[in-house]
């Protein structure tokens, strides 16, 4: 990846690039929040927006940015009808040569994808005009990791809550974890217990929304 070079179709975008590099391109772009996993993405579109100099965005639709952790990992530029390279071949042969990357494409649907040691490119067909793709893997990697581990520790959390004994109101069918402050208002004489939330919903009860 490090050795990919300045290619003018890419527009002065690359992988790896800062939210500052990036501001500096585009001093209009605006960033979405970055969520809890580090990622943040944005889209520019110079055929649209006025604000844009056509000059340096000749040709491009749409320019989407992925960063994780402040970093560019995902690259998508959607090129116009009237790009020079009309055809999935005639990019693949030109992107091939301007990147300095073999030849040596596979198909995969309607596109075409070439996988290398820690990035990967991508060219489709989309509205008439080609699109280029360019991912770096290990980043890809990380946030598939952070995914599973949120999802694991979802998943445990989840498994330990049910564990926790409630108490069910018989009255109205609703139940609450123990040290809720709600259950103070049950009186006692309406009070059934569970040894876990699965075991009072199995008997129809529903968690108390006051409760945490």
């Amino acid at each position: 990846m490090a050795e990919l070079p300045q290619a003018p179709e890419l527009r002065g975008f690359r992988l790896g690039m800062t939210f500052e590099q990036v501001k500096a391109r585009v001093p209009q772009i605006v960033f979405d929040r970055t969520d809890d996993l580090g990622v943040s993405k944005t889209s520019v579109n110079p055929d649209f927006d006025p604000r844009f100099d056509k000059s340096t965005f000749a040709d491009v639709r749409t320019i989407s940015l992925d960063f994780l952790d402040g970093r560019v990992t995902s690259l998508w530029i959607g090129y116009e009808p009237s790009f020079k390279w009309k055809s999935i071949d005639e990019f693949v042969k030109g992107i091939s040569q301007a990147l300095g990357v073999p030849n040596e494409w596979t198909a995969k649907g309607r596109a075409q994808q070439l996988k290398c040691s820690d990035f990967e490119l991508s060219v489709g067909m989309i509205a008439g005009g080609p699109s280029l793709r360019i991912v770096d893997l290990p980043a890809a990697e990380t946030l598939v990791a952070r995914r599973q581990a949120k999802a694991d520790a979802a998943e445990a959390q989840e498994a330990a809550t049910a564990q926790i004994p409630v108490i069910g109101d018989t009255g109205n069918k609703i139940y609450y974890p123990v040290g809720c402050l709600s259950l103070k208002d049950v009186p006692e004489k309406k009070r059934i217990a569970f040894s876990s939330q699965e075991e009072a919903e199995k008997a129809g009860y529903k968690r108390s929304s006051s409760c945490p």
